[in-house]
């Protein structure tokens, strides 16, 4: 008796509750959110992920494609920017996910939830403006990673308070000194991405005429006095070398010394750092997860930043005249993602019969430090899933 007394007074308070609704139209958007693959998804060949306005302008109003014929508004994209924009086809498609880290993540795993998309086959083309090392390359220069790697993840003793015999106020977790490997891993510390398909986009990008300018010019000409500085008195060109992630915006000799220090030992020596920025890690750790469920493939992932301006400062300078002062190179690096990427995009569309529908076998490890996707990562303790079924197999053994 209690029972169904409650169930009425449940119907009561739904009915009561509830809009008025026609029952065919919630039908059909509960088939949408239960149902997705009935919806029409758009297939894109190419997705380019911009991080700030600047960055996204740079693909519309383009002579190339026209990614601003189909818009597409999505849930959980940045409220700032909240649209994907594709082309008429659906095979090129763009979004602005937001500076940082924490907009970048949410953005992308809203792309990837997202019922508008298909992104099985998608390459996506990771395409921002970065710090640059003056070691490796210059203002402008475009530049293609192997390794991403969050340098940032560490503990940090103010450097007035650091012990005396550290480099740095930078320790790796759970070690003791700062070039001891990290004995407290969170998975997001190091990515690799696939370098036959960064290959490949380099020499799409080679391809392209670099834009350069008399501000940018003169001011890299200021490093030409120190020898380990020629790269970044040069011209700009297309270079490969890897990605370091930090939510701060970080500045100076001292602290860039340190993280190539940090890319290197978190990299087990492979990695080359000349790029800082602020979401890569972010954009990974996005798509591995959407890897791991099967809705993008990791190995058709391009990581392409371009200088726009140095992270340390030029002999006579200090750390805060770098930081805030004008390089000039904000506007080269803003033209070279554009002219280099469409290059990128251009090579993926005209070889996509021959040779990228079936995907770019990768000849390296691809993946997280975790070993999330299978296969031993080349960095780092080894993966954390080969461990355990090694663990499980010993405690069969040994029962």
């Amino acid at each position: 008796m209690a029972l169904a007394l409650l169930l009425a007074i449940g119907t009561l308070v739904s009915a009561s509750i509830l809009p008025s609704t026609d029952s065919s139209s919630l039908r059909h958007d509960l088939g949408n959110i239960l149902e997705p693959e009935k919806v029409s998804k758009l297939n894109p060949k190419v997705f380019i992920v911009s991080l700030f306005d600047a960055e996204g302008d740079t693909w519309y109003n383009i002579p190339e494609f026209n990614v601003l014929a189909h818009n597409i508004t999505i849930p959980g994209l940045s409220p700032v920017f909240p649209d994907a924009h594709c082309t008429q086809d659906g095979s090129i498609c763009q979004l602005t996910a937001g500076e940082g880290e924490i907009n970048a993540a949410v953005s992308i795993s809203s792309l990837l939830h997202s019922p508008a998309f298909d992104l099985r086959k998608t390459y996506f083309l990771i395409a921002g403006i970065a710090g640059i090392s003056p070691k490796v390359a210059t203002l402008g220069s475009v530049t293609f990673a192997r390794f991403a790697v969050q340098v940032t993840l560490q503990y940090e003793f103010d450097a007035r308070e650091k012990p005396v015999e550290f480099s740095t106020g930078y320790v790796p977790q759970g070690s003791f000194a700062p070039d001891q490997y990290p004995r407290e891993i969170y998975g997001t510390e190091v990515f690799e991405v696939n370098d036959a398909l960064r290959k490949l986009a380099v020499g799409f990008a080679k391809t392209a005429t670099l834009n350069d300018t008399g501000a940018a010019q003169a001011y890299r000409a200021n490093y030409a006095s120190n020898p380990a500085f020629l790269s970044g008195a040069s011209p700009p060109s297309v270079v490969q070398c890897d990605t370091a992630t930090s939510d701060t915006f970080w500045t100076g000799a001292l602290l860039a010394e340190a993280f190539e220090n940090t890319v290197r030992l978190f990299t087990n020596g492979t990695g080359e750092y000349c790029t800082t920025q602020q979401e890569d890690n972010a954009v990974l750790e996005a798509l591995l997860r959407g890897a791991m469920t099967k809705r993008v493939d990791f190995s058709r992932i391009i990581i392409m930043r371009t200088g726009s301006n140095f992270d340390r400062p030029f002999l006579g300078q200090s750390a805060a005249e770098n930081r805030f002062g004008d390089s000039g190179g904000f506007t080269p690096s803003l033209n070279n993602l554009h002219i280099a990427g469409v290059k990128v995009v251009e090579g993926i569309i005209d070889g996509w019969d021959t040779t990228f529908a079936r995907g770019v076998s990768p000849s390296n490890y691809v993946g997280d430090i975790f070993g999330s996707l299978g296969g031993e990562p080349d960095f780092g303790p080894g993966s954390i899933f080969e461990q355990q079924t090694i663990s499980r197999r010993s405690r069969r053994r040994r029962v």
